[in-house]
């Protein structure tokens, strides 16, 4: 059941025997395809930076997360933590769908939590000046950047992306080409993580 406000959220475990643990996004989006049942333990990756990095312990939290399900093109891809479409980051649109609030330091989506159900869709209009985005770099780390005249941002349970040319698209920090159209879907509950 995806998080409330107030109520806790996932469950005290031990460590279990043999616990693979997993270093980036895109690991954990592998490891939730592959093997759905089995929880992963994190070490590294936005997801592991969104819930505090903490570092492998004995008495873990088993945490259940929303998995987004993704099409590039026809192609079927799976995140855990954002999808990025862009030309660039400093001309032409931008679109970040987001199930965590970071992107490596930038925090471009301070309220994205990973099992409410919904992503936070984050778009800059290609009208925003290179001035402006230089200031909203800048603004990114403490996710001061908002709100912003030129960046809307709004939740959805499902996303879509067309562009009249291909636009490079990113799946959990990972190039996956380039595309006019994409998809999302939030598929919520769908893994659980330890940390």
């Amino acid at each position: 059941m995806t998080i409330r406000k107030g109520e806790p959220w996932g469950v005290p475990v031990d460590r279990p025997p043999g616990l693979l643990l997993v270093d980036s996004d895109a690991a954990v989006a592998r490891s939730a395809v592959t093997d759905p049942d089995e929880p992963v333990g994190l070490t590294g990756g936005d997801l592991h930076r969104s819930l505090g990095s903490p570092p492998p312990r004995e008495e873990m939290q088993r945490l259940p997360i929303d998995v987004l399900q993704v099409t590039v093109d026809g192609a079927e891809f799976t995140a855990v933590a954002h999808v990025v479409a862009r030309r660039s980051w400093w001309r032409g649109p931008v679109m970040a769908a987001m199930n965590v609030d970071h992107i490596g330091s930038w925090n471009v989506a301070p309220r994205a939590h990973p099992n409410d159900g919904r992503v936070d869709v984050v778009e800059v209009d290609a009208r925003m000046s290179l001035r402006q985005r230089w200031q909203a770099r800048g603004r990114l780390v403490a996710g001061t950047h908002l709100p912003h005249p030129l960046i809307t941002v709004r939740t959805a349970t499902t996303v879509e992306w067309a562009s009249p040319r291909p636009i490079g698209v990113w799946v959990d920090g990972r190039r996956v080409g380039s595309a006019r159209s994409v998809s999302i879907r939030v598929v919520p509950d769908a893994f659980a993580v330890l940390i």
